[in-house]
């Protein structure tokens, strides 16, 4: 089992930045692959990002490359998100999801992912 709660949604103004968080707990932190995704009202939830567990890679959506960076500490078993250039169009729920052994090839296949966080509601306004 792992647990995981997410942080550090909130409201931004466009071109502003801003950090998620998950902490995740229940779990060896450094051998599951962390993903993120999104979900907008009324679209299906996406993949974002993810740091996977082996050799360090991480994967991204077209949408986000060079404005997003997922990053992970192994140490504090957490995860981030550090969001840049935020536009208005980045507005959803954010969840971070937990795999373990997960392969790189996979990082943005919803249903390869067991354990999901509640979600952190970010909103950016133009």
């Amino acid at each position: 089992q792992v647990q995981l709660v997410e942080s550090g949604g909130g409201l931004a103004l466009a071109g502003d930045s801003l950090r998620l968080s998950c902490a995740a707990s229940g779990r060896t932190f450094s051998t599951v692959t962390m993903g993120w995704f999104r979900q907008a009202p009324g679209k299906e939830r996406e993949a974002v990002a993810a740091s996977i567990w082996s050799g360090g890679s991480a994967g991204y959506a077209d949408s986000v490359k060079g404005r997003f960076t997922v990053s992970r500490d192994n140490a504090k078993n957490t995860v981030y998100l550090q969001m840049n250039s935020l536009k208005p169009e980045d507005t959803a729920v954010y969840y971070c999801a937990a795999q373990p052994f997960l392969d790189g090839s996979m990082w943005y296949k919803r249903n390869k992912y067991t354990y999901w966080g509640q979600g952190t509601q970010v909103t950016v306004s133009s």
